[in-house]
């Protein structure tokens, strides 16, 4: 009995060795095949950079297929291009001054007004404009909202009136450029240099942009401009604006004359006054 259990059990053991050695040998033999591949794989990739570049395509695409899906609030990481703002301190003293007082004033914020003011210094130089006197109409145009919209369909920063001034909004892509306040600032000054050329004096083309030309009465916009324009030299100047110059800006709620009116005949334009031409800088 005692030798047949041997038997047995030695049996067993030689099976579970054989079992062992072979396992043994087709683990080894695998490692080794799959060495092998790998090994070729990669002279192949080496030899043949596209199939490479592919194999990498097709690797990310797998890993982002399983990733997993962001959710609904999450934010991109390069919104911050996207923003219309930068820090005030990094504007030069006399812009800083004149952000932090619209700032205030207007209740908006300094960082998207230090663009805005920095953008209206830089079109000054260029157009010969008094940038405090751009910031003026769009304080009272806008109040320094971008997204404004008056009943009669003018839009933006400037409230330019964008179905008849679409074409200066072509290059920026199209009319929908309105509500970017570069743009819209940038188109603004335009239809401003415009009706200030029609006009012949200051006074008399912001009578035309907010529609009065032909009116005897521009509804005191002219004045209100005027106004916050010298209140914003004033603050440019490192002064406290005085505080007995009237008027207080609000959105108007005329269109603009270089928008609705037709190109009147030099013979028709008031003559220019000098006097007037405050706004414009020295060189214009």
């Amino acid at each position: 009995m005692s030798q047949a259990f041997e038997a047995t059990a030695k049996g067993l053991r030689t099976f579970a060795s054989d079992v062992a050695d072979g396992f043994f040998e087709i683990t080894h033999n695998g490692f080794a095949l799959l060495g092998l591949s790998t090994v070729f794989v990669c002279l192949a990739l080496m030899a043949r950079p596209d199939l490479r570049q592919t194999g990498e395509v097709h690797l990310m695409g797998w890993l982002q297929s399983r990733m997993p899906a962001p959710e609904a609030t999450a934010l991109p990481p390069n919104a911050i291009e996207r923003t219309t703002a930068s820090s005030p301190l990094e504007l030069p003293k006399q812009q800083a001054a004149v952000a932090y007082w619209l700032s205030k004033k207007y209740r908006v914020a300094a960082e998207p007004l230090s663009v805005l003011v920095a953008e209206a210094y830089e079109l000054g130089k260029k157009t010969k404009l008094d940038p405090t006197l751009i910031l003026a109409i769009m304080a009272v145009e806008s109040s320094f909202n971008p997204f404004a919209q008056s009943h009669v369909g003018a839009q933006g920063l400037m409230q330019v009136l964008t179905r008849v001034h679409g074409d200066k909004y072509e290059s920026a892509g199209g009319t929908l450029a309105a509500f970017d306040p570069v743009t819209n600032m940038r188109v603004g000054v335009k239809v401003l240099q415009e009706c200030i050329s029609r006009a012949g004096s200051l006074e008399g083309g912001l009578r035309y942009y907010v529609g009065a030309a032909n009116m005897a009465d521009d509804g005191g916009y002219a004045g209100k401009v005027m106004a916050e324009h010298e209140r914003l030299r004033q603050v440019a100047g490192g002064r406290a604006p005085s505080t007995s110059i009237p008027a207080t800006p609000s959105m108007r709620t005329q269109p603009p004359a270089a928008t609705s009116l037709p190109v009147a005949k030099a013979q028709e334009l008031p003559a220019a006054d000098n006097t007037t031409k405050v706004a414009l800088l020295a060189g214009s």
